[in-house]
Formats: structure tokens, sequence, C-alpha cells
């Protein structure tokens, strides 16, 4: 089994990275591999509508990282997002990556997910909260540690200072490598995730 991280950060090693690196030891020890895949400095386009994902092999028409990952995802059977927060929200980078992965992707139903947030200070619950919305909206388990997902500090030295933020993380890999094998041994057991009905869509104005 696998898990691929995301780091939505503009520092390839910061706080972000740091917070995600003690998730993946605590996988590691459970026997679930990981990946960090880092998004980058380079831009990244937000989704335009064009519905040119919906006609092509579950792919974004603009080919850059966002693809990179929806091919990894294929391998993959969980998943953690992970952000500093930027304006009390995730990154730019990261919102416009999650708009095109989850809209342009196969769905990631029955999938278990979670994320993470990185903060100097404050903000980190709003940016929680916004990027927990994904998930929920596409039918994936949510994996919980003890608190809220975040980790504080400036410096990815700072971060690591932060023993509760870093034991959340832990718990939160430990976790994430539980409900893995749970559903491994559901399967292995004839139980699989329910079977979704297909989506009714309503609008307010008639």
């Amino acid at each position: 089994m696998k898990v691929l991280m995301i780091n939505g950060s503009p520092h390839q090693r910061g706080c972000t990275y740091t917070a995600l690196t003690e998730i993946a030891e605590a996988l590691d020890k459970s026997g679930i591999d990981s990946e960090i895949l880092w998004l980058g400095t380079e831009p990244i386009r937000g989704c335009i509508s064009c519905g040119g994902c919906y006609t092509g092999p579950d792919r974004c028409v603009f080919d850059d990282v966002v693809n990179v990952a929806l091919e990894k995802a294929e391998s993959c059977d969980g998943f953690v997002f992970g952000s500093p927060v930027h304006y009390a929200s995730a990154s730019g980078v990261m919102t416009s990556f999650m708009d095109r992965f989850f809209y342009s992707g196969p769905g990631f139903y029955g999938k278990p997910g979670c994320v993470v947030v990185s903060c100097r200070r404050g903000g980190a619950t709003a940016a929680f909260d916004q990027l927990n919305k994904y998930l929920t909206i596409s039918g994936m388990p949510v994996v919980s540690s003890q608190y809220w997902n975040g980790v504080h500090g400036n410096t990815p030295d700072e971060v690591r200072r932060d023993l509760e933020g870093m034991q959340v993380m832990r718990t939160l890999g430990r976790n994430m490598a539980w409900l893995l094998k749970c559903i491994e041994a559901g399967r292995a057991a004839g139980i699989e995730y329910p079977e979704p009905e297909k989506r009714v869509a309503t609008n307010f104005i008639r």
C-alpha cells in the first residue's frame, strides 16, 4: 500500500515538508510506503471550466504537475495534502492544484485522505477547513488525529520544536496506516465500500 503526499509549499524542504516527513516516518513504521510530491515554484493555472477533462483519460488539458500527480494517484491507496497558510487559506498554488486535481481526476471515492496545514501563528483552522472540503465532497474517508492537523513555526527547526504538532503528525500517520489496513482486511472479507448512487444535481432556481 502507498500514500501520495502533496507538498503545496513554495519551499521544497520547509515547514510543510517537515510535517509531511513526520507522517511519512510513522507510515513507514507501520509498513506503508509513501511519496512526497512537491508542486514546485512554477505557476499552476487555475481551472477554467473548459470541460476538456471529460473527453480525455481523466487528465487536465493543461499538462503540468497536476497530471503528474493524477498519474501517480492511480497506484496510491491514500492521500495527504499539505499546505502553508497564506492569508488564512491554502497557498495559491495549492488551491489551483486542488481544484484541477479533484475536478479532472477519475475520482477518489473510498480512498482515505487527510490535510495538513503549517502556519507561523494564525489562520490554520480556516485553511484546514478549506482543504477538507475537497475530501468530503469526493466520498473520501477523512483520517483524523488527536487535534486539528497543523504545525506551528516559521522555520523547519521551529516546527520540530512544536512537540504537540509533531505528535499530531505521527498520530495522523498511524491512523492512516490503520485505516488502510482495515480497508484491505474488509475487502479480503468481502466487504466493499458502498457503491455510490447516480449523482442527482438540484438547482435552487427553477
